[in-house]
């Protein structure tokens, strides 16, 4: 499949193979499972044309039919664990933060979501002998919460040895900020075109970080009589964020705010926004919150294969350790 290029594509010329690659759909795979008004605007052809390049695109890369588990089972072996260095925490999660999935940390204010963001920036560029995943980053900043100071911290605070300079972790994040959910969403659309790019690189993209997730969202779309829109544009956004994850093996990372549940009298009222069309597409939720002596708590609420479960950890001047 790597062989293949798109230009071998039934009636894709260099032409529409250049329109296509500026766009981000620069595999055969990226057409198999692209939509085909999304393609049709794309290269600017025909829905009917773009039906049939997907089609051929699905042969070619093997997409779209019914597998055996034993092929599932295989290709979930191309899945690595991006490691937190707090023991209880990968536990939690199997032994990590997974590649080809979406992860949503959701809680208030100083929580620590933000702080596990730039931690897991700095992780996944190590070598995978240490639970890194030696990619790169895209980091989505939607609040202007993105600080190279704090990376600067994290990597001095790492305790291992043959650390690269700051500098060098710093070169492989990729930043922009995000202005508005257009504009997010845009830049969501954008990111394939820079991880072709990287793959061709020592670090490939590993890594997509949005933080946070819903903050646009929420301000632009308020009331119940624009929450239709905003849902469907929510849908989209995470699909995208979905199929980046497996194209790319990497780990997608979304923080996301909470708000209180009136209607909840014992407990805890707190409840993560984006309602059921983020809880669906995010394949494990983590709800985090402060804890008593400046410890906060990670618990797995939601998981396709890990139970329910609680960590403590802390956050310190060098980043995320074991309490």
């Amino acid at each position: 499949m790597t062989e293949l290029e798109i230009e071998d594509l039934p009636g894709v010329g260099p032409t529409t193979a250049d329109k296509l690659r500026e766009a981000g759909y620069g595999t055969i795979a990226g057409i198999a499972t692209a939509s085909y008004a999304d393609l049709a605007e794309a290269a600017e052809i025909g829905e009917s044309t773009a039906k049939k390049m997907i089609r051929e695109a699905r042969k070619m890369a093997d997409i779209g039919g019914f597998r055996k588990g034993t092929d599932v089972l295989e290709e979930r072996k191309k899945v690595r664990k991006l490691t937190t260095f707090v023991p209880e925490f990968d536990s939690l999660l199997g032994g990590g933060l997974e590649t080809m999935s979406i992860i949503e940390f959701y809680g208030e204010f100083g929580s620590g979501k933000s702080q596990i963001a730039h931690q897991m920036a700095v992780n996944a560029q190590l070598p995978e002998d240490v639970g890194g995943l030696n990619g790169s980053v895209i980091y989505i900043d939607t609040e202007n919460t993105f600080r190279p100071e704090r990376i600067k911290q994290m990597v001095e605070g790492l305790e291992l040895e043959d650390i690269p300079p700051v500098e060098e972790f710093l070169e492989h994040i990729h930043v922009a900020e995000a202005y508005t959910s257009d504009h997010q969403m845009l830049l969501v659309d954008t990111i394939r075109e820079l991880a072709n790019e990287l793959r061709e690189t020592e670090k490939p993209l590993r890594l997509i970080v949005v933080d946070s997730l819903m903050a646009h969202f929420r301000a632009e779309y308020a009331g119940r009589g624009t929450l239709s829109v905003r849902q469907q544009k929510l849908n989209k956004h995470m699909y995208d964020l979905a199929k980046l994850a497996k194209e790319f093996n990497a780990v997608v990372i979304v923080t996301n705010q909470v708000q209180s549940n009136p209607a909840v009298f014992f407990g805890d009222p707190t409840k993560p926004t984006g309602g059921n069309i983020v809880g669906h597409a995010s394949k494990f939720r983590i709800y985090l919150r402060k804890s008593k002596g400046g410890k906060r708590v990670a618990k797995l609420v939601d998981s396709p294969d890990q139970p329910e479960g609680e960590a403590a950890f802390s956050v310190e001047m060098a980043g995320l350790k074991p309490v």
